[in-house]
């Protein structure tokens, strides 16, 4: 059976990862991240540290805030096994969930014990931080999809949707790509950070540019791309989907993703300030969600005549004579 407490909880355990994922750019964006040196988990080899520097303070309270953060899904976890039978949808999500909650604050750890903080500019900073993203992005991925399928909502079957299913896959795979040169071309501008947006381009441009620069180029092409894919596919699955759930959701990633690509390019003319960097993440994050959810709804299992009737005009015939 449903329960809204479990709904509600966790929706609000996704809200608060949201606001420590805010908060771990906040780190990143103010160079904050050896604020307690190299030590992980205490914070300058103390438990509560001296938080007089601001740097340590920011620090500090991204690591309360994630340790907190790993409770909540522990809760949740714990709850949903009590709630939910093992082979619910639910309950495996809370799973996947946790084990990426434990993987990302391993991630974490690997950051600060490498030094791969402040000032580093190298590729293993790079491939660090793209593993970063991506795991951040399938955490919020099972907590949403917990409290989703914690409504009796059918869980996905990924055979048997044809056009379907193969452009969701694409999609959510593109939007993995955009995230990950987003979060390098975030470094970038902060290590590099131009004086004008005339400078901005003599960077991007310069033949003899760091790497991170010439990556910035590559986010904005990547994004667009991806946008027009990403619109188009949420317009064909919003009309060979019948239901409302998939509609609207296909609706709100088209939404989404044009403010997503207008945002971009306000942060481009700000010139990447740390505001609208977190403003800018945390879009992304919601387009995101949004996509998934799209991808939970429209590849929902089982397939009934009905949600075949969703994508040929015949199955729709075929139902109504059946009813007939």
């Amino acid at each position: 059976m449903p329960s809204r407490s479990f709904t509600r909880f966790a929706w609000g355990v996704l809200v608060y990862n949201l606001a420590v994922v805010a908060l771990g750019a906040l780190v990143r964006a103010t160079k904050s991240g050896a604020g307690c040196g190299s030590h992980w988990p205490m914070c300058n080899g103390q438990l509560i540290p001296s938080l007089e520097h601001v740097a340590t303070l920011i620090e500090f309270s991204h690591r309360v805030t994630s340790g907190i953060a790993l409770l909540l899904v522990v809760a949740l976890l714990l709850w949903a096994r009590r709630l939910f039978p093992p082979e619910h949808a639910a309950r495996r999500a809370a799973v996947f969930a946790m084990v990426f909650m434990i993987s990302e604050a391993l991630v974490g750890a690997v950051l600060v014990l490498l030094a791969l903080v402040e000032h580093n500019d190298s590729v293993t900073r790079t491939i660090v931080l793209g593993l970063h993203l991506i795991n951040t992005f399938l955490l919020l991925a099972g907590i949403v999809l917990t409290a989703w399928w914690s409504t009796e909502r059918p869980p996905v079957r990924l055979a048997g949707h044809g056009l379907v299913g193969t452009v969701l896959l694409a999609a959510l795979a593109a939007t993995l790509v955009v995230g990950i040169t987003g979060a390098l071309t975030a470094l970038g501008d902060t290590l590099f950070r131009p004086t004008s947006l005339a400078d901005g381009f003599r960077q991007d441009f310069s033949p003899t540019a760091h790497f991170l620069i010439r990556l910035r180029v590559l986010h904005p092409v990547v994004a667009v791309g991806t946008g027009i894919f990403v619109a188009l596919a949420a317009a064909m699955i919003g009309a060979r989907r019948r239901d409302p759930d998939t509609r609207r959701l296909a609706r709100y990633v088209v939404v989404l993703f044009a403010a997503q690509l207008a945002g971009g390019l306000l942060n481009v003319f700000l010139m990447a300030p740390i505001w609208m960097q977190l403003v800018h993440l945390l879009m992304a994050d919601a387009v995101w969600l949004a996509l998934v959810l799209l991808a939970a709804s429209a590849l929902r299992a089982p397939e009934t005549a009905e949600h075949r009737a969703d994508e040929e005009p015949a199955g729709r015939l075929h139902v109504a004579l059946e009813r007939a």
